[in-house]
């Protein structure tokens, strides 16, 4: 297992963060010889459960020993952390524990089934919820991407502690995992503490299945769907063509960042005309994603009229295809990128969230600044051109309900 540490000398507090290689969207992966199906939301429902041990609940003896404690599941990785400031080897020892030592009965389990199912039904009354899946169901015919992390109210009621225990057997073991640790400690003795309570057994990256391969135009042209709001949301989706996890992929993820502020960030000439047209508010976004094989770029917010500031994010996106991006404003958001990246050294855990996603995903985070120094004009010409063809887009749109 990876174990990273940064010491920072002189600071009270201490940041861990322990992750598995193993998200949402992993539901169809390879134990032994055998190709195992699991219903949609299993790893955040393990996310949940594993807390619990056979002494009882670790979050509260996290807290009793004054540390702040949480944990998330996304769609590719699974990540459970803690920070303190008294007691910080004793809480990294529980956090090695409850995680690796998985502790499931058919009582926590179907416990566990009606607080997720709360949780389930409050994200389906949720718009912004709906409005990116929505946008998700539209673009993928296949990919696990089409489905909610916390799955379905149908889905986790096939959950068992069987299906847990095997999917914690395939992706919670050492090589799979990895630590993090930021704080004013002695990288030995973090050494020392994991060497000390990880179990050893043996373990590869598990094979996944994501699908079929997808094709680059979208499934269906789009979705939408009456709900009590005040105004019309949208999310355009554009979807492009995958790279496997590497550093070139890390370079990509940096250009397509500089090349969204550019075209429609909020320095852009585009955020500013729809701006100044009543067309956006200042929720007004864009971004772009790759992971579990697929790719995709987001653009989406608030407005009264979604077809007309479609129409112009497509006809700005022939005009960067063709001229790329006014000079100045490349190199001012180019400065801008390198010192939000600067100042994420002051958050602990954005250290070690960037560490552990770049160990998942083959590359070196503290490359970043040589990656932005290298990144020319022609690569945000680039990414237009080829990871944003509006014939790939579809939309989704949430509208209020009639007064």
């Amino acid at each position: 297992m990876s174990v990273f540490v940064v010491p920072k000398r002189g600071y009270y507090k201490s940041f861990a963060l322990f992750a598995t290689d193993y998200g949402g969207a992993d539901q169809r992966f390879k134990l032994g010889e055998d190709w195992i199906d699991t219903p949609e939301g299993v790893a955040h429902f393990l996310e949940h459960l594993l807390f619990e041990t056979s002494e009882g609940n670790a979050l509260t003896e996290l807290s009793a020993n004054g540390a702040s404690a949480n944990a998330y599941t996304s769609t590719d990785s699974t990540a459970y952390y803690f920070e303190s400031i008294d007691r910080f080897t004793e809480n990294l020892e529980i956090l090695l524990k409850f995680v690796t030592v998985p502790y499931f009965t058919s009582e926590s389990v179907a416990s566990e089934q009606g607080i997720i199912k709360q949780e389930i039904l409050m994200c389906e009354d949720d718009p912004d919820h709906c409005l990116y899946y929505g946008l998700m169901q539209s673009l993928f015919k296949h990919n696990p991407l089409r489905t909610s992390v916390a799955g379905s109210v149908d889905s986790i009621a096939q959950i068992t502690s069987e299906t847990l225990y095997d999917c914690h057997n395939a992706f919670y073991h050492p090589s799979n995992m990895a630590l993090c640790v930021v704080g004013d400690v002695c990288p030995n003795e973090i050494l020392d503490i994991t060497q000390n309570i990880v179990p050893r057994k043996a373990g590869g990256k598990p094979q996944r299945d994501y699908g079929p391969p997808e094709l680059l135009q979208p499934d269906t042209p789009g979705f939408s769907k009456v709900m009590d709001i005040s105004l019309p949301i949208f999310l355009a989706g554009c979807k492009s063509t995958p790279i496997p996890a590497s550093r070139d992929a890390f370079k990509l993820e940096i250009i397509s960042a500089i090349s969204l502020d550019c075209l429609a960030g909020h320095s852009s000439s585009l955020y500013f005309e729809l701006y100044d047209e009543g067309l956006v508010s200042s929720d007004f976004s864009a971004s772009y994603d790759s992971s579990v094989g697929a790719a995709y770029t987001i653009f989406g917010g608030e407005t009264r009229h979604p077809e007309r500031v479609l129409d112009r994010i497509n006809k700005e996106i022939l005009r960067f295809s063709e001229y790329g991006p006014d000079p100045s404003l490349f190199s001012r958001i180019k400065k801008a990128a390198l010192g939000s990246y600067v100042r994420s050294f002051n958050s602990f855990e954005a250290i070690c969230g960037n560490i552990i996603d770049a160990h998942f995903r083959n590359y070196d985070s503290f490359e970043t600044q040589s990656i932005l120094a290298s990144i020319t004009e022609s690569d945000v010409t680039d990414f237009c051109c080829n990871h944003l063809s509006p014939g790939n887009m579809a939309v989704s749109i949430i509208t209020p309900k009639a007064n």
